[in-house]
């Protein structure tokens, strides 16, 4: 997915909350995000394999979710404020029931003020591998415990943890969600298939 980082310096210093809702809600097409200087990053559309890949992954989640039911499942179009002043939608995200409860129903309705427990993004042909990385440390930076950066042309996952090195797999048939979600296997074939 391509993504262009506009600076609106001339009419504006930063893109503020608010100023991104009213923009979301006037363009509902569009994916719209801010960085941690307040510039409006806007991403394209996904090609249809990517879209595919993202929809099983993220149905994947989901399902483990609604057995378990430790907590809410966010698909790509949902904004999450971050502590560093961004607003990031990860392709697949996951909050633990308690956190999200502990917001009240305003902060719910609007970009959570929260980092996700879990971020995953799907590299697609037009990503930029550094950018990606960028933003997977920013997710940690931020608070998310446990990350997944999906490059399917590469047959590669990075696995993103709090306060551990960088871990690198090649060519994985599933992933662990380890103990932030708990008996989660992700199957990957269909993605890294030939």
């Amino acid at each position: 997915m391509t993504s262009v980082t506009l600076s609106l310096k001339p009419f504006i210093d930063r893109i503020s909350e608010t100023d991104l809702e009213q923009l979301c809600q006037e363009n509902p097409e569009a994916r719209l995000e801010t960085n941690s200087e307040g510039q409006l990053i806007i991403m394209s559309p996904t090609g249809s394999e990517s879209g595919k890949f993202n929809i099983s992954l993220a149905a994947q989640v989901w399902n483990w979710n609604n057995q378990t039911k430790l907590g809410i499942v966010f698909d790509s179009s949902t904004g999450f404020k971050l502590s560093n002043g961004a607003v990031r939608s990860p392709d697949v995200s996951w909050v633990a029931v308690a956190k999200w409860n502990s917001l009240s129903k305003q902060q719910q309705r609007k970009f959570a003020p929260i980092a996700p427990d879990f971020a995953l993004e799907l590299m697609s042909p037009t990503d930029e591998l550094s950018e990606l990385q960028k933003k997977m440390k920013e997710y940690m930076d931020c608070g998310v415990r446990l990350g997944w950066l999906i490059n399917p042309d590469e047959k590669q996952v990075e696995i993103y943890r709090q306060q551990e090195e960088l871990e690198i797999l090649n060519n994985p048939q599933t992933l662990s969600g380890e103990l932030i979600l708990p008996n989660l296997i992700i199957n990957l074939q269909d993605i890294f298939e030939d």
